[in-house]
């Protein structure tokens, strides 16, 4: 009786374990598992009417319970300011100081409890800047500044904007001259300029997790004194990124560099031990290095170099790249039978190296009795029913903490096939072998043993038992079939299950595949035949180097084909090098199988070849050596070398010594490179059958510097201030440059005199020089040549250029002016030139100044002529009007003095009225056309005459009568057609009003359609004079 109480006690254990004086029911419950987490928020202090939510979910069989710990304390839930919703946790009304700390919400059920992440509840503030402005600051133009911001106290991180004088007008950083730092909020300023002069504010922002909050500063009052002869000066570097940076990985990272100059400084960044990241953009070129996403491949120096025509300045530091602890291995959720050993493992990976620790339903565990922890190792030995629970492994750094859950259930229970039976029936082929597996639940693990009807089963020549219950049964003959019994036993109980054994015959394969050898892009067919017991199905499977193929994909290179079911032949199409080797065909029923293999050659181009290396790298070589890649089975017949470099858009055949390089070579120097480049190299191979895939590109390698082989181009100059000269050029591309330290020297010097003048110019970029000397002549001829340094040396000079200094402006005023007037609104202007000696430079033309005579020759209007003409035109004036006229000649610099004034009067209007009554009248293939004369008022010019225009089809012509008649006759078109007439008066002073009428062959006789008439005083008069040039139907009108 007490033997019973006792299984029946072991038994009602199997199926439960106590957690907290409750029951976790095997098979039904499960522990909880989180689904939402607490995260970390910033709050701002002094709201006093909002609330804080931290969410905490956890899926779990039966639901979790909850609660909730701050800074390693119960949270009192029971005050009415903290409430529990579900899981999470809500805070009214949060308050600085009581409710500020690190969070943790434990999950729990019957089953075990869990520890979520820690979630950090701040407050955030921003107080107001001082009071107190700060000292008005002065600077001259051409200068570098700086505005400190001095921010107030504030949590967490600001960001920074200045605004000048009145909000929102703030600075704008476009162009390099402003820059705002986010690292101490001060405004810089590269070179100051006049209307820099401003009152300036610094604009500060916080943002929290519900709301934002802004402040901005006193005034600082900036004054630029203006200079007109500002400094040039080099940049020199102000703003300086630390000479160590750390960066967490998957963050963005940022680099703060500003330099000040004149002329402001232009910013490049590299990365001084090894290829900038392509992720910096445009960042490159700019104050702020941004890297977002970084890698430990970011990890390294990094350099910002300031450069201008002045100089350069650079400043280095480096970035060491960390990382937050991240899961390589984690444990998972075990069923473990009583008395036995667990064994769990996390690794995990992080910068600094994570520490790993352990708890067990919430609480720490640690090595004592039964429990051994070593870092990431846990091992329990003799399990028993109390270390069944929820399990977590913690790793952590200075970055972050991070958990790994797994549950723990230890088992006992007396054998049960239930849920694992023996196969009832289990074929197996004649002459070959079978496996019973016996497989019960049970903890601890039973004793197991097999008979086949009252016969117990022993290890013999043709049966095997194995420790772990499988039963094995060699060289199968009829006489095995039968009834299988496995018994199982530990001291909870008893069990046995049952399996029949039935023999079939054996499968066997009767035509074996056979080898092949074909070429690349040939088909193939593999056969194979094979026999089986007829009462079963048979299948055939192929597999290539031990791989299973898929003979069902229609788009695939393997396809079988469709026979009787003993034939099973397998079709390769357009056979690839990946698709030789052993081809193996398996003929399979449910009971066994047969295989047979045979090889398939592909030959084709040869492989990539390998270890490709770069030695003796030398200004203009360096040597490659290989290993031979896989010939294909075709021998290899000779290599090619393939390189490029940054200047080229792809992979290009390099010259190489020897230029042929044969087929049992494994070296060979490329020759013709360009010194101080980067190149990659990559080697082909090929044979009779082509050329194959390339090797693995070289890393990237650069070859040695040397001095500079060729002259700038594009030299050039003049122009400029007075007393200057200036030299121009091209810039020296990458590919010319041949090494670090690069520059330029110019010499230049007045033609005919024997000595030079030699500068030197540092920046590469540099594409312009300024010579200032207060004896230069205007337009004086320099002789001027250039050539290239660097730190090796100098290159050839280039061919001399004449080059003149800048001009002045001319020193002579035309002479004899004439202006005439040629009607109301147009007058010429005519001159004597002026002598070249006297333009002070090449003259360009000549400028006309006129303007009333009652206004102030500063309002004058100006027309210039586009060349070197005497003469000239001038339209748009007024009529009845006295005019002063000066003429001034001028080059690039300039205008020269004024001629003496010169006075004309502009003739009166043309009348502004049409010609009246018009009349006209159609006879065959001509039109006679009438009108009144017009009569002009005294404050018009006299009519000397009229013009009709006669207009077809986009022709025109122009017939001028005298006063003394009105009327003409016309010839009308062939075609009936139709023609636009405009009849005007016209006199000394211009054209006068148009009449226009339209007229056809058929349309008789009619008065004229007037249209509204234009004013002679319109800017549209001049146009009548310029048809008088393309009169193309004069002809017509030879009345």
């Amino acid at each position: 009786m007490v033997r019973l109480l006792i299984l029946l006690s072991l038994s009602s254990l199997a199926l439960s374990y106590a957690v907290g004086g409750d029951v976790c029911i095997t098979g039904h419950d499960s522990g909880p598992v989180f689904e939402e987490q607490p995260s970390s928020v910033v709050y701002p202090e002094g709201l006093s009417k909002g609330t804080v939510t931290l969410n905490c979910q956890a899926r779990a069989s039966p639901a979790a319970t909850y609660r909730w710990h701050v800074n390693g304390t119960n949270v009192p839930v029971g005050d009415p300011r903290y409430t529990l919703v579900a899981g999470n946790l809500v805070i009214s009304g949060p308050q600085y100081g009581s409710d500020g700390g690190s969070y943790q919400c434990l999950a729990m059920n019957r089953c075990g409890t869990i520890l979520s992440r820690v979630a950090n509840l701040k407050f955030g503030y921003l107080h107001d800047f001082s009071g107190e402005g700060q000292s008005p600051q002065t600077v001259y133009e051409g200068a570098g500044a700086f505005l400190a911001c001095q921010a107030p106290a504030h949590y967490p991180a600001l960001s920074y904007r200045w605004f000048v004088n009145d909000f929102p007008s703030f600075v704008k950083p476009e162009g390099g001259r402003w820059f705002v730092s986010q690292v101490t909020g001060n405004l810089y300023l590269a070179k100051a300029e006049p209307n820099d002069t401003a009152s300036y504010f610094c604009f500060t922002t916080i943002d929290m997790d519900i709301s934002t909050k802004s402040t901005f500063s006193k005034a600082n009052q900036l004054t630029v004194q203006p200079d007109a002869n500002a400094r040039k000066s080099a940049p020199a570097i102000k703003v300086r990124f630390p000479a160590e940076t750390y960066a967490l990985a998957g963050h963005t990272t940022q680099l703060e560099c500003f330099a000040y100059g004149n002329p402001v400084p232009k910013l490049r960044w590299r990365k001084v031990d090894g290829l900038l990241p392509s992720k910096a953009g445009a960042s490159a070129e700019g104050p702020i290095l941004t890297l977002p996403e970084v890698t430990f491949h970011d990890e390294g120096v990094y350099e910002c170099e300031a450069y201008n025509s002045e100089g350069r300045d650079k400043h280095q530091g480096r970035i060491n790249v960390q990382a937050q602890p991240e899961w390589l291995q984690v444990m998972s959720d075990s069923e473990v039978e009583i008395s036995s050993e667990l064994h769990w493992t996390c690794v995990a990976a992080g910068k600094p190296r994570p520490s790993i620790r352990w708890l067990r339903n919430g609480q720490p565990l640690s090595t004592q009795d039964r429990v051994e922890v070593n870092g990431g190792r846990l091992k329990v030995i003799n399990l028993a029913l109390e270390d069944s629970g929820m399990y977590q492994c913690v790793a952590e750094n200075k970055h972050d903490t991070i958990y790994s859950n797994a549950e723990l259930r230890v088992q006992v229970q007396a054998p049960d096939f239930r849920s694992n039976p023996v196969r009832r029936l289990v074929p197996a082929a004649r002459g070959g072998q079978v496996m019973l597996e016996c497989r019960p639940r049970a903890a601890p693990k039973p004793t197991l043993f097999w008979s086949r009807g009252t016969e117990l089963l022993t290890n013999s020549s043709r049966v095997t038992v194995t420790p772990d219950g499988i039963l094995w049964i060699h060289n199968i003959s009829r006489a095995d079939e039968g009834k299988y019994t496995c018994f199982a036993e530990n001291y909870l109980g008893k069990a046995n299950s049952t399996g029949h054994l039935s023999v079939r015959d054996a499968t066997k394969i009767t035509l074996a595949p056979s080898n092949a050898d074909i070429n690349q892009e040939e088909n193939v067919t593999l056969q194979c035949h094979a026999s089986h017991d007829p009462t079963m199905d048979l299948t055939f499977t192929w597999a290539h180097n031990g791989a299973l193929l898929d003979l069902e994909d229609p788009a695939g290179p393997y396809h079988r084909v469709e026979g009787k079911e003993t034939i099973g032949d397998l079709l390769i199409v357009s056979g690839q090098l990946s698709q030789a080797g052993t081809y193996s065909c398996t003929a399979q029923t449910v009971v066994d199988s047969a295989s047979a293999s045979a090889k398939l050659v592909v030959r084709g181009p040869p492989g990539p070849p390998g270890g490709l290396v770069v030695k003796n790298i030398a200004e203009t070589s360096a040597e490659l050596r290989w290993s031979r890649g896989y010939d294909n089975h075709s021998p290899i017949g000779k290599y090619v070398i393939m390189g490029c470099s940054p200047l080229s858009s792809g992979w290009r055949t390099m010259r190489t010594d020897p230029s042929n390089i044969e087929g049992n070579s494994e070296s060979a120097r490329v020759v013709g490179l360009l010194p101080w480049m980067d190149y990659e190299f990559q080697v082909i191979a090929s044979n009779i059958l082509g050329s194959g895939e390339p090797s693995m590109s070289s890393h990237t390698v650069r070859t040695q510097q040397a001095a500079p082989t060729v002259a700038p181009s594009g030299l050039g100059g003049g122009g400029g201030d007075r007393n200057e000269l200036i030299i121009t050029w091209t810039p020296m591309a990458r590919e010319y440059q041949n090494g670090d330290g690069f520059g330029y020297i110019l010499a230049f010097r007045k033609r005919n005199t024997p000595t030079w003048v030699v500068e030197r110019v540092s920046n590469v970029e540099s594409s312009r020089y300024v010579y200032s000397n207060q004896s230069l002549s205007p337009y004086c001829p320099f002789e001027v040549k250039i050539k290239a340094y660097n730190c090796k040396g100098e290159g050839p000079f280039s061919q001399i250029a004449l080059v003149h200094s800048a001009e002045e402006e001319p020193t002579v005023a035309p002479s004899r002016i004439n202006a005439t007037a040629l009607t109301a609104f147009e007058m010429q202007v005519s001159w004597d030139p002026v002598q070249h000696l006297s333009a002070n430079g090449i003259l360009r033309g000549y400028e006309i100044r006129y303007w009333r005579q009652h206004e102030r020759e500063a309002a004058a209007d100006r027309v210039r002529t586009a060349g070197l003409e005497t003469t000239a035109r001038v339209a748009g004036l007024r009529p009845s009007t006295r005019y002063h006229v000066t003429v001034l000649a001028y080059n690039s610099a300039g205008t020269g003095p004024a001629s003496p004034k010169s006075t004309v009067t502009t003739r009166r209007p043309p009348p502004n009225r049409p010609p009246g009554n018009v009349f006209w009248k159609t006879d065959g293939s001509w039109v006679t056309v009438r009108w009144d004369h017009v009569k002009a008022l005294d404050n018009e010019s006299a009519v000397l005459g009229y013009k009709v225009l006669y207009k077809h089809e986009g022709q025109s012509a122009l017939k001028i009568l005298d006063k003394g008649k009105t009327s003409v006759t016309l010839p009308l078109p062939k075609d009936n057609g139709y023609v636009v007439l405009e009849i005007r008066s016209w006199g000394e002073g211009g054209d006068g009003a148009a009449h226009e009428t339209i007229v056809s062959r058929d349309s008789g006789t009619g008065m004229m359609v007037q249209n509204q008439a234009r004013s002679p005083w319109s800017n549209h008069a001049p146009l009548l004079l310029t048809a008088t040039l393309s009169l193309t139907l004069i002809g017509l009108l030879d009345l």
